[in-house]
């Protein structure tokens, strides 16, 4: 299977790191006009060298939705930006307490990073994509949205379960104009500093039982989500729309 993306403007967020940067990486290397995306500015700048000239990045907090609104339209240069891919979320440096210790706050910027950046994303690119009747977009969840999270983090098992929501929801809706709305859900993925500090979290045991949990008996890369937005992205996926795929090793 031969998956090229020569002329396509695509839009990574959350590409500073891990899934984003992996993303970035894998469609740059397919011919794709990248716009990585990131609050991480230091992250944004080994992503870009990574891509060898490939990539645009531009730091962004797509909980703005002036800011996101302005970089789409920088990126599409009066045409449609053709894939987005909204992988930009995780838990915003908090970790699992008790519902009743749960702020406003902690509970909105969660939400925000997760869902409501995602809807902002597909909410700017949707008009392009519409014009030219054609559009792929791929939303990162996670396992915590299909069932509970590892983190024990509220806000996020629900961001996550509401972020697919939305996948299924505007697959219908953008469906008539030949747009793709499709969700990755990753399993446990050493791919980051948080994600690197939950492993160490767990100890040599509860390591040994994760994998343990694993059908294949081993944990991903960022790699391997990668390789799934590739397939949602591209021609082969042409009459696939409002999925979810588990990328995590078999449950």
């Amino acid at each position: 299977m031969k998956i090229d993306f020569s002329g396509k403007t695509v839009v990574v967020t959350g590409a500073g790191h891990g899934f984003g940067r992996a993303i970035s990486l894998a469609f740059a290397e397919r011919g794709a006009h990248v716009w990585a995306c990131d609050l991480n500015a230091r992250g944004l700048s080994e992503t870009k060298s990574l891509c060898k000239g490939a990539c645009e990045t531009r730091t962004l907090d797509i909980a703005d939705r002036a800011a996101v609104g302005d970089l789409i339209a920088e990126a599409a240069k009066g045409r449609a930006v053709d894939i987005l891919v909204n992988n930009a979320g995780g838990v915003r440096g908090q970790v699992g307490r008790p519902l009743e210790e749960i702020s406003e706050s902690d509970w909105h910027s969660i939400f925000d990073a997760n869902v409501t950046g995602a809807f902002y994303c597909i909410q700017a690119v949707a008009p392009g994509m519409k014009q030219a009747r054609f559009g792929r977009i791929i939303n990162i969840s996670s396992r915590a949205g299909l069932e509970i999270s590892l983190t024990g983090i509220q806000a996020y098992a629900s961001a996550k379960a509401a972020q697919i929501g939305l996948t299924r929801q505007l697959a219908h809706e953008l469906g008539p104009w030949g747009i793709t709305v499709n969700n990755v859900a990753p399993g446990f993925v050493r791919s980051n500093p948080t994600t690197e500090k939950q492993w160490q979290s767990y100890g040599e045991e509860g390591q040994r039982r994760l994998v343990e949990s694993i059908a294949l008996k081993r944990l991903g890369a960022p790699d391997d989500i990668a390789h799934a937005v590739m397939f949602f992205a591209s021609d082969f996926a042409g009459w696939i729309t409002g999925q979810v795929l588990s990328v995590d090793g078999g449950k």
